[in-house]
């Protein structure tokens, strides 16, 4: 029996086993699963990178973005800037990720096993067939899109299935890149705003630079695509500079984020107003459950036993105000005239309910997608960490269950053959 068939008889096994026992939950932890740190990919890359422990071809940071194909039990992933926060010449890249399942116990919490593994590997390059690297040094003076530094943190499959679009945290930008060779075939436009003046290889220098645009390492970490695939929806990870981001000393004291729609067809944009929950809190991931409403991640930056602000809601930007012309947000409370996008708690991921909290729960909370829709209605949704290339430390995959009833507006993603 092929790999394929033998996964596809494994999800209806799943199907059919929640088809008579999901009445008791809305939101069930139906298991998780991991990859190695020490797990090693299909690049062809040997040796070991500039810190001088992390190899080539290791695999690791692949929760950053996270997304899934609509066929079977098959995802695609992409790794963010590599190890050393930037201070290596990590080649980017994109994995297919298959993921396998067994069911361990009666249906439950943990009640299947999850066994992801990296399929395919695609390194990435630009148009000219040049690598993109997660270097900080790789930058563009001119703050193009022709930079070579690339810090992957959203990845979306277009409405044909053929490519991908992909945020990119250090511009920020957002790129296209065809998923059959992984040669970028294209970039769209975003405001102005969010990009920085001076780029660095120093993220501090970067800071102090720029009195406009992301802040170092806060771009646009998160990326949705509408299910018919006519929009893209961009989030960044912290306030602009120009919003009241930073206090003198560069603490980050700014709780108001924004959310870009883009129209790709014809590039219209529009922009919505994000109240986080406190300033030193991060926006991860957002994901789309119809053409207005979304999952967001926002989480704290503690690991383990640490660990108190790891949630996922449901916002919905239906009523928000575009913000768009306003250049500068107040640090902190909502401007006047300006109607917030809504946002209502959706998981606690440190709740007991899940028994995932604890010593070795990791910081890093990054990736969203849905996987197949069960018969029974029920919607499994997969949350991804981000492992940051510790060889010591796994790089995971929760699976949750969430019945139809939470999700009424749910509309899958349409992914169909364009040739």
């Amino acid at each position: 029996m092929n790999r394929a068939l033998r996964r596809s008889l494994l999800a209806v096994a799943i199907a059919g086993v929640l088809h008579v026992e999901t009445a008791a939950a809305a939101v069930t932890l139906l298991g998780t699963g991991a990859i190695s740190g020490t797990a090693t990919d299909q690049s062809g890359l040997t040796g070991v990178l500039e810190d001088g422990v992390t190899l080539k071809n290791q695999i690791g940071g692949f929760g950053s973005a996270f997304t899934y194909t609509g066929r079977g039990l098959s995802f695609i992933a992409t790794p963010d800037r590599g190890p050393a926060d930037g201070n290596s010449s990590y080649i980017d890249r994109i994995y297919r990720i298959d993921i396998g399942v067994r069911q361990i116990a009666p249906y439950g919490t943990n009640a299947f096993q999850f066994t992801p593994a990296v399929v395919q590997t695609l390194l990435l390059s630009n148009e000219a067939g040049q690598p993109l690297t997660g270097s900080n040094a790789a930058f563009d003076a001119t703050g193009s899109t022709d930079s070579l530094r690339f810090d992957p943190e959203g990845i979306r499959i277009d409405a044909c299935g053929t490519s991908a679009y992909v945020s990119d945290e250090y511009g920020p930008y957002l790129y296209s890149f065809d998923l059959a060779t992984g040669k970028r075939t294209g970039s769209v436009k975003l405001p102005t705003k969010l990009l920085i003046d001076a780029a660095s290889a120093d993220p501090t220098s970067e800071l102090s630079n720029n009195a406009f645009g992301r802040q170092a390492n806060r771009g646009m970490e998160g990326l949705a695509i509408s299910p018919d695939g006519s929009k893209l929806y961009g989030l960044m990870q912290n306030a602009l500079i120009q919003d009241g981001a930073l206090s003198p000393t560069n603490a980050r004291v700014s709780t108001n984020s924004r959310l870009v729609e883009i129209t790709l067809a014809t590039g219209a944009l529009r922009e919505f107003y994000y109240p986080l929950d406190a300033a030193s809190y991060g926006l991860n991931e957002i994901l789309a459950i119809n053409d207005h409403e979304f999952l967001v991640i926002e989480r704290d930056g503690r690991a383990g036993a640490a660990a108190q602000f790891k949630r996922i809601f449901k916002i919905d930007i239906n009523g928000a105000s575009d913000i768009r012309n306003i250049k500068s947000l107040p640090a902190t409370g909502i401007p006047a005239g300006v109607v917030p996008l809504t946002k209502t708690p959706f998981i606690d991921l440190l709740s007991p309910a899940f028994g995932l909290a604890g010593a070795s729960f990791p910081e890093k909370i990054e990736g969203l997608a849905f996987g197949p829709t069960l018969p029974t209605g029920q919607r499994t949704l997969l949350v991804t960490s981000d492992n940051d290339f510790f060889a010591n430390q796994n790089s995971n995959i929760f699976v949750f269950g969430v019945d139809a009833a939470d999700l009424p507006g749910y509309q899958a993603q349409q992914v169909k053959s364009c040739q």
